[in-house]
């Protein structure tokens, strides 16, 4: 996908608000076209919809870019309100003509060291997702996961420009799309400043899905040959790692849907199920089946889950029904 023209827009809430369709006329003045209804569920997901299978391709085959036209706006009005930062915002978003380059320009500044330069980093990064239409698509899913999910994400801009999750997760995509391409070697070079500079290690070859929220990001260790699927949950300090120095499949698989509170460990080649909530801490040894509720170490199943997708409402707390759960036992094995 090549990058997309900068065209004038209304304000970006009130285009979505009218839903009107403007080009530029010859005197300059814009004008309407038509009134149509905006494709919302086409252009951003509505994880709030549950969408099974959204129309996810729509976010690169339109000719415009509403999200890309959202980070510019925000980022005008902030360089307005923060003088201060025009120069970063400015070199940062709105001296380039698409999100690719804006997301290759702020990842390399972020991963640059003495000996991989920020020049070198940036002509990777852009050439990897200018010509990945699998990362163009991700970018943008991914991005409004953290907007949809995330209630300290401010705006599309802020995720850009500041959240480390999100740069970590864009950061794996490149090295996963170039350890594809055989440049291991590469890939495994971006894995290692990705860990030193966000705290975040994901291997190359790890396969992750679209739509992921990567919440604060710190401590998230993900191995080689884990499988996350799409529009996953995954709070600070999640393991998902091997038993031992086996080699072949050794590692988690996740299902979509499913939420991963802080700090939880999963440990070998077991299943996360589709839509399930594995509680803050918890330590998973085996299956989790789909939609139930598991806590504890070794993890229990407590339950399962009211809402079908809890990576969406992002309700990951055990309530009074995990301590209940856990006093019985204790007081069942002291009887025993």
């Amino acid at each position: 996908m090549g990058c997309v023209s900068d065209k004038r827009w209304e304000s970006f809430p009130e285009m979505l608000s009218a839903g009107l369709s403007l080009e530029e006329t010859e005197d300059g003045e814009q004008a309407t076209l038509e009134s149509v209804q905006f494709p919302y569920e086409k252009v951003f997901p509505v994880y709030a919809m549950s969408l099974s299978k959204p129309d996810t391709d729509s976010v690169v085959n339109l000719g415009h870019d509403p999200i890309w036209d959202a980070v510019r706006e925000e980022a005008k009005l902030e360089a307005e309100k923060e003088p201060i930062l025009s120069s970063f915002l400015y070199a940062s978003i709105l001296a380039h003509d698409c999100l690719e380059k804006a997301l290759a320009f702020v990842l390399a500044n972020r991963l640059q060291n003495p000996t991989l330069l920020a020049t070198q980093l940036m002509d990777i990064f852009s050439h990897v997702m200018m010509n990945d239409r699998d990362i163009q698509r991700s970018i943008r899913l991914d991005v409004q996961a953290f907007i949809d999910r995330d209630p300290a994400c401010l705006s599309y801009s802020s995720a850009l420009l500041y959240l480390k999750g999100y740069h970590s997760l864009q950061s794996y995509r490149v090295a996963h799309a170039l350890w594809n391409q055989g440049r291991k070697l590469l890939a495994l070079a971006l894995q290692s400043r990705i860990s030193e500079v966000f705290g975040v290690d994901i291997h190359p070859a790890a396969k992750i899905g679209d739509g992921i929220l990567l919440d604060h990001g710190t401590g998230v260790v993900i191995g080689e040959t884990a499988v996350v699927g799409n529009r996953v949950s995954l709070m600070h300090g999640v393991t998902l790692g091997g038993t031992g120095k086996e080699t072949g499949d050794r590692h988690p698989k996740v299902g979509d849907l499913a939420l991963l509170g802080a700090c939880v460990t999963v440990l070998g080649n077991i299943q996360i199920g589709e839509g399930a909530m594995v509680a803050a801490g918890s330590l998973v040894l085996k299956h989790v089946p789909p939609h139930s509720m598991v806590a504890g170490t070794p993890a229990q199943v407590i339950g399962s889950m009211d809402e079908q997708d809890p990576s969406l409402t992002m309700n990951h707390d055990a309530t009074k029904e995990f301590f209940k759960h856990v006093a019985v036992g204790s007081r069942d094995g002291r009887s025993k």
